[in-house]
């Protein structure tokens, strides 16, 4: 929303009128130079009207003529019949100094073109400073205003962004802890049964592995029947012990390795009733925590995933509205891009609100915290798995060959 710049208007309005006071103050008339004269009383009314006669400096002579005198001067300056100097009262006055009133007594009620220009000097800058005055004062208010208003909501959903991003976050960190859960393990049974399967593969078939071909021959000869065999010995143990050179025995073994790596690739673990042991025990209590927490799970971490990046970079860009300090040091652009910012953030927290995924990535959070590794936890997940097998061959599928969830 564009604010209409009123109040810089109003201040240069009421600055004009200032100005106008001063160019009618300064070009006006002045007032004339004045000369102070003593004056006698000769007639005086009680509210100081009163006839008098002066001596004019300037050659003019003795001079008579209306003035008004002070009523409030001291009673003895009024009447002067107790003195031998007659019944004439006394008072001080001044006369004008130039121009054509030269001589003539100036009476200060009478007014003049220099007591005018005053007062329309005045009637301009009295009310142009107040004008000024109103306009710089409502501008700052309406200024502090705009940059505190946003301050008093933003706090509030910058806190709730945080909250909503520490929910997807936790959905996420447990999700990881459930999945590494499975695959810690996992790891050991699928280890075991790969070297069952490269206990049955001859190591004639690393012959074709390099060229020029291996000398396959050589390891028979001194005991080495299968690539379990030759990945057991080691590089350095080949070498040792059928006297072949060293890059010959890293060549053979790094051939035993990429076939380990192919089998690992084409070997699965079965889960069945012939699983069984201390680690297919924890590799089923474990895979039982993202079973009972369902696909909803996996969704709710997908979802988390996808708004993860988008509320810290808005976090990140929406400090300086939660914050008068940051506020008052950041530049116009930085302030637009902080509202912009928080109302980015306002939107994506009501609609997590509203459709309800805050509240499942809170739920699934505590569907997978539900793990231990309690010998009746792995009887119930036994149960749990005789009930529906495919519900955890998909589950392993997806914790062992799919990517895990970055949160960044």
């Amino acid at each position: 929303m564009r604010h209409r710049p009123i109040f810089r208007w109003v201040t240069a309005a009421g600055l004009l009128l200032v100005v106008l006071g001063f160019v009618v103050w300064e070009t006006g008339p002045d007032y004339p130079e004045l000369e102070l004269v003593e004056l006698t009383v000769l007639e005086e009314e009680p509210d100081g009207t009163c006839a008098v006669r002066w001596t004019d400096p300037y050659g003019g002579g003795q001079r008579t003529g209306p003035y008004r005198c002070d009523p409030d001067r001291d009673p003895l300056l009024k009447d002067t019949t107790r003195f031998e100097w007659g019944s004439s009262g006394w008072d001080v006055g001044h006369v004008v100094a130039e121009g054509d009133l030269k001589g003539e007594l100036y009476d200060p009620d009478v007014e003049t073109a220099a007591d005018r220009a005053v007062s329309v000097s005045d009637a301009l800058t009295v009310p142009g400073v107040l004008v000024a005055f109103a306009g710089l004062v409502c501008g700052g208010v309406r200024t502090l205003l705009r940059l505190v208003r946003p301050t008093v909501w933003a706090p509030l959903t910058v806190r709730r962004a945080e909250r909503l991003r520490e929910a997807a976050r936790g959905v996420v960190r447990e999700h990881e802890r459930a999945v590494r859960a499975v695959r810690d393990a996992w790891q050991p049974l699928h280890d075991a049964r790969v070297r069952e399967e490269l206990a049955a593969v001859p190591v004639g078939m690393l012959r074709w592995s390099t060229t020029p071909l291996l000398p396959v021959a050589e390891l028979r000869r001194h005991g080495f029947r299968t690539v379990r065999d030759v990945l057991d010995a080691g590089a350095w143990g080949l070498a040792d012990t059928t006297g072949l050179g060293r890059r010959t025995a890293e060549k053979v073994w790094s051939a035993a390795r990429r076939r380990a790596d192919e089998v690992g690739e084409d070997t699965w673990v079965r889960l069945d009733a012939g699983l069984t042991g201390p680690e297919a025990d924890r590799l089923l209590t474990a895979l039982r925590v993202l079973v009972q927490a369902g696909p909803e799970a996996r969704r709710a971490v997908e979802e988390a995933g996808r708004l993860i990046p988008e509320l810290d970079r808005h976090l990140v860009t929406a400090r300086p509205a939660a914050e008068l300090r940051l506020l008052l040091v950041t530049d116009r652009e930085g302030r637009a891009d902080a509202r912009a910012a928080v109302r980015r953030l306002r939107e994506l927290v009501a609609e997590a609100e509203r459709s309800g995924r805050w509240l499942s990535f809170l739920q699934t959070s505590i569907d997978l915290l539900r793990g231990a590794d309690a010998d009746p936890l792995a009887l119930s997940a036994r149960v749990d798995l005789a009930s529906r097998p495919d519900a955890y061959q998909e589950q392993l599928w997806h914790v062992v060959r799919a990517r895990p969830v970055l949160t960044g």
